[in-house]
């Protein structure tokens, strides 16, 4: 089976002269065991770095904000290294005031934000017995109030501008639950109403809010998070491509390209929707039934 490759830069350029500030934009890293991180494409990045790559490649200036400064700084130095233009931001999503400052530093080097990306976003296994409290309200907090943060500073900007675009990363484990991971699939089901209740809101002022699905994806963070109950990533990756339907996990450039869609005109009367990104995950039952000890498949 021939599967196409997006890790090259794609033609169109339909957020030209637009404004993205992505929040997520670095990608976790880890290569140990001499694990290679390429697949389907030549180039495997995390979601949030191929999804500013890929709104970069469409012709969007990107403010690439992160946690970890250094890897959203590393995300922009790879956009202008392709010709394009970027910024970069430490902040802690989580907190209002690191959010405000952020977004008004954003806005001062662009004078609009035209498009605001939420990919901010960790997991803690577990059912509602084997979760720790302090893991649930930590999900929650980065899952979902990093996204109403940013939403909050945000849109007043967009409704100045009576024009704006929000693209939210929800995940198919909002809708099907194949492991136990109760915090990760209560936010992202949250995330959902987040993002329809903004779009209601604010449609008639201009403002679009979508969200993204992704169902299996191969990205460096997936690979690390697995590397300890591993030792063969070619066997373990197999494992994963034979769960869904097409028999190959989605990328990072998979999520961006869904993502420059939404946030661009050609989606301009799509507006409160989540958009499913997953190799027809959802529509099939799953193929193994629950790992009750906690651990992901």
């Amino acid at each position: 089976m021939s599967i196409p490759s997006l890790s090259n830069p794609r033609s169109g350029r339909q957020l030209e002269g637009r404004h993205v500030v992505l929040f997520g934009a670095g990608t976790a890293n880890d290569v140990e065991k001499g694990w290679s991180l390429g697949r389907v494409s030549d180039t495997v990045h995390g979601v949030g770095k191929a999804t500013a790559l890929v709104y970069a490649r469409h012709g969007a200036a990107v403010t690439c904000v992160d946690i970890d400064l250094d890897a959203a700084t590393a995300t922009a130095e790879l956009i202008r290294s392709q010709g394009g233009q970027a910024f970069a931001f430490g902040c802690d999503a989580t907190q209002s005031n690191s959010v405000k400052e952020t977004i008004e530093k954003s806005l001062g080097y662009n004078g609009r934000i035209d498009v605001l990306h939420n990919n901010i976003g960790i997991t803690k296994m577990g059912g509602p017995v084997e979760c720790s409290e302090e893991n649930f309200d930590q999900v929650i907090a980065v899952n979902l109030k990093s996204m109403f943060l940013t939403c909050k500073w945000t849109l007043p900007i967009m409704e100045r501008q009576a024009k704006g675009a929000i693209v939210n990363i929800s995940s198919f484990a909002a809708v099907r639950f194949t492991v136990p991971w109760i915090a990760y699939s209560a936010s992202k089901g949250a995330v959902n109403s987040l993002t329809m209740a903004v779009a209601a809101q604010y449609a008639a002022k201009g403002i679009r809010c979508n969200a993204i699905a992704p169902g299996m994806l191969s990205t460096p963070m997936v690979q690390s998070a697995h590397k300890d109950n591993h030792d063969d990533l070619e066997e373990m990756m197999s494992s994963r491509d034979n769960a869904v339907p097409m028999h190959w996990q989605g990328e990072g450039w998979d999520v961006g390209e869904a993502a420059a869609f939404l946030a661009s005109d050609e989606a301009r009367f799509i507006t409160g929707q989540v958009l499913v990104v997953d190799g027809g995950s959802t529509i099939m039952m799953p193929s193994k039934p629950w790992n009750v000890a906690g651990v992901a498949n």
